[in-house]
């Protein structure tokens, strides 16, 4: 035990921290493709070794020009599952300062989509919740107009130059519409369905909101939310699901 008269409080504290760190990286790898991408550096490792033991001048300076290039390839390779977990890590640390959605917003959305299905007119709605999405989302055209029924049929109109892409609701306004979202590559989704719903989907598994997509090919309401689809949705399961994810009293 005399080991630990030499380890002082700041020495444990160290390693403690260390051990989390290395924790949270091997999760890290293990969620996502990260340790396929690993064992492809192994042989690399090796050679490294190799010419660190034997002095091998040759390969060792090839190696030490390519540390700071390896370093910013790693960040690129892992650039969707390094934002992925800022933005988780972002949406525990935020303050919440946007107003709450409204149960008369949610009346609107859901009356419009249902005329759209009725008409077989493709739409895309996302409701934003705790997580910001700005990091999320692109293309975007700037509305900041009050939720209105008669706006959401006009923007998804097909002859409109704003139909082709997702909007964004925020509190009790439309924030943005003709908005490109991250597409699910989930092989749960069924093949019948197309970009709308794995962009749904998609923006649901990378953070809180909640995602509306009516299809133009059968007219069929779907809501996402958490990575899941709920299907051929009819008008006041929809408005219950919504009430329910955003913490409403269904009347």
């Amino acid at each position: 035990m005399e080991i630990f008269k030499y380890i002082s409080p700041k020495d444990f504290l160290d390693i403690f921290l260390l051990s989390i760190l290395i924790y949270g990286v091997l999760y890290f790898l293990k969620i996502t493709k990260g340790f396929q991408i690993l064992l492809g550096f192994i042989p690399l490792v090796g050679m490294w070794v190799l010419a660190e033991v034997f002095n091998l001048r040759a390969l060792k300076w090839i190696f030490e020009k390519l540390w700071t290039v390896g370093l910013f390839s790693l960040i690129i390779i892992f650039q969707p599952e390094i934002r992925k977990a800022l933005m988780q890590l972002g949406h525990k640390t935020r303050i919440k300062t946007t107003k709450p959605v409204e149960e008369m917003v949610i009346e609107k959305v859901v009356r419009a989509c249902f005329f759209m299905a009725e008409r077989q007119i493709g739409a895309l709605i996302v409701i934003e919740r705790g997580q910001n999405l700005e990091f999320l989302i692109e293309g975007c055209v700037y509305i900041d107009s009050a939720v209105s029924v008669e706006l959401l049929i006009t923007i998804f109109n097909p002859l409109s130059p704003l139909h082709d892409g997702a909007v964004v609701i925020r509190g009790d306004r439309i924030a943005y519409a003709s908005c490109i979202l991250p597409l699910s590559k989930s092989p749960n989704i069924p093949k019948k369905y197309g970009t709308r719903h794995r962009a749904a989907v998609g923006i649901t598994e990378e953070s809180d909101a909640i995602a509306i997509v009516v299809s133009e090919e059968t007219g069929e309401v779907s809501i996402a939310v958490s990575g899941k689809l709920e299907r051929n949705l009819d008008p006041e399961t929809a408005k219950g699901i919504l009430f329910r994810e955003l913490g409403m009293s269904n009347a």
